[in-house]
């Protein structure tokens, strides 16, 4: 699978975001090692902390199935800059693979591609 269609499965999967208070969705594609991809999108919440971003509601769904073998992760966002992951979802990824490649979009089709490890390079680790 190419950047680009990973990046077109987490587009799509901001179609399905609850966000009714930032008015913001967001999609993520996480790909496993063997070509697997579970999708997330944000699910907003009146309570603000107990707001999910759509990347970690794609690596939930992974470990919930049972997988960790995390390769990349796309993250679209309708907005004029690219769509990074915030720290709290770096700092959760890493903890599966902290070099995973990071491809995040924007509005206009555009994306750049990072190592995790350099996004987040002093993780909390054991």
């Amino acid at each position: 699978m190419t950047d680009q269609e990973l990046l077109d499965l987490a587009r799509a999967a901001a179609e399905r975001s609850y966000s009714p208070y930032s008015h913001f969705p967001v999609g993520a594609a996480l790909e496993c090692a063997d070509g697997t991809v579970f999708t997330g999108c944000n699910v907003e919440n009146a309570a603000y902390g107990d707001t999910i971003c759509a990347e970690r509601t794609a690596a939930v769904k992974a470990v919930s199935e049972g997988r960790r073998d995390f390769q990349r992760i796309a993250i679209w966002g309708n907005s004029r800059e690219y769509c990074y992951p915030c720290g709290s979802c770096r700092q959760f990824l890493q903890e599966f693979n902290r070099h995973m490649t990071v491809i995040c979009g924007r509005g206009d089709g555009a994306f750049v591609r990072h190592p995790l490890s350099e996004m987040m390079p002093f993780t909390f680790d054991f």
